[in-house]
């Protein structure tokens, strides 16, 4: 098996010592992730305290399980979240709560079957060609692989979410995007302080320009799409004739404005994450780059990748999963109690932050047996019976688990099947890349690599 652990690759060191509430601010501006105390990894949960108030966080499967699974509605969506993304998706489904959610994840849900979602090949294949051929015209140069991937995978959900969106300003979108989210670590900062969401702080003029135009631009394509309806392949004409099947109810226009500037904004960058985070892995670990282009070459037989090769492709994909272990694009999932709730060994007040981080728990002592060592093989389907169901949560876990999660698996297996056959990627000497939390779990540099042509 060819492995490295991770201290020879890129990870993030918890602290030796608990840090002074000084420094646990300049460690949540910089990276909230390097705060993490070495009990997150080694043990079921930790109780800390910030700004006086305490929050607890959980790393245990089985307790994760009673968060997110078994007692799912005494738990809501932190204000740290609500605040800091709240005014850019509003209440879309991924930040609605109760009823509201539940209708739009009924309405919503037969849009991302698997079956439909393959059905979106055509656009995911065309776009990670155009991206194969762009990167082998900068062979012997360097490229930022972060960039690089935030493109293709921007280009796939405009194409299936808006059909390409004929007007839009997809630069803008992107940079405005990136504008609207920048403020998120302040958010959370100024929410944990109690300050009020008023509150001046950089770059708050910048987001609040990007939402402004972002909102704007995306309510008028919902009430396009609702005046010119039509029968495009598109997520969104499935989003506007989509109701619950308990209730009857429909997306209103706001609805799918809000809709549309969650899935593109979060559709994108998560998967570019990981497989960003891939062609890392691979770079430096060649017999299991040997092998993914080993079944590559076997599923295809030389010809051009096929929709029905997507689901044949079971190595690659246990590569893109053991990436997300090491590397989750979401590190983190915030809760707050509505209510006391006990569970085994842990009481869990009222009014608790609850932070489930997944970054921790897929790198946690008592759950791998090598816990940063990048080895696919814990992802074979024995692998994956033998431990706890919540010991993997990329996706988060339980009713509000990633509606996305096929589209996005299926999406990156495509792009590193049709780019990886034709292009060697080598990272630049001396750099590592350290993981920052800004939302998503990014590398810092943005992934330098030098191009090569395949021969």
């Amino acid at each position: 098996m060819d492995a490295i652990t991770t201290p020879a690759l890129a990870r993030i060191a918890p602290p030796e010592t608990r840090k002074s509430t000084l420094e646990i601010i300049r460690g949540i501006i910089r990276n909230p992730i390097e705060n993490w105390p070495i009990e997150t990894y080694e043990e079921p949960f930790v109780w800390a305290k910030l700004f006086g108030k305490n929050l607890v966080m959980v790393s245990d499967p089985e307790l994760i399980k009673g968060i997110l699974v078994d007692h799912a509605d005494a738990f809501e969506k932190a204000l740290s979240m609500r605040r800091s993304l709240g005014p850019s998706l509003g209440d879309s489904i991924l930040l609605a709560e109760g009823a509201r959610w539940r209708w739009q994840r009924r309405a919503s849900a037969p849009s991302f079957r698997h079956e439909r979602i393959l059905s979106f090949f055509p656009a995911m294949h065309g776009a990670a060609e155009i991206s194969c051929v762009k990167l082998l015209s900068q062979a012997g140069q360097e490229v930022s692989m972060a960039h690089e991937m935030m493109r293709v995978t921007f280009d796939i959900i405009v194409e299936t979410m808006l059909s390409g969106a004929a007007g839009l300003d997809v630069d803008r979108v992107e940079q405005s995007i990136t504008d609207s989210i920048s403020t998120t670590t302040w958010s959370l900062l100024l929410t944990l302080a109690g300050l009020p969401k008023w509150t001046p702080h950089p770059r708050k003029l910048v987001a609040a320009r990007g939402r402004k135009y972002l909102k704007s631009e995306f309510l008028r394509i919902a009430k396009e799409r609702r005046a010119n309806p039509s029968d495009r392949n598109d997520l969104l004409s499935l989003l506007v004739n989509a109701t619950d099947a308990e209730t009857g109810t429909a997306m209103n226009d706001q609805d799918l404005a809000d809709n549309i500037f969650t899935f593109i904004a979060a559709g994108h960058e998560t998967t570019a994450l990981a497989l960003t985070w891939t062609f890392y892995l691979l770079s430096q670990h060649p017999s299991i780059e040997e092998r993914v282009l080993a079944e590559i070459a076997e599923v295809t037989q030389g010809e051009p990748l096929k929709q029905d090769d997507v689901d044949k492709l079971a190595y690659t994909k246990q590569v893109i999963m053991e990436s997300m272990r090491l590397y989750p694009p979401a590190a983190m999932v915030v809760r707050t109690a509505l209510r006391d709730i006990e569970l085994p060994g842990l009481t869990i007040p009222k009014g608790t932050p609850v932070n489930i981080p997944i970054y921790a728990t897929q790198r946690h002592k008592r759950i791998w047996s090598s816990p940063d060592t990048f080895d696919p093989e814990n992802f074979t389907p024995e692998a994956i019976k033998s431990r706890h169901r919540y010991s993997y949560l990329p996706f988060g876990a339980g009713p509000r688990i990633c509606i996305g999660m096929s589209f996005a698996l299926t999406e990156a297996a495509i792009i590193l099947a049709t780019i990886l056959p034709a292009v060697r990627l080598r990272l630049r000497p001396g750099y590592s890349p350290h993981p920052q939390l800004r939302v998503t779990l990014r590398p810092m540099g943005g992934m330098p690599m030098t191009v090569e042509r395949r021969t």
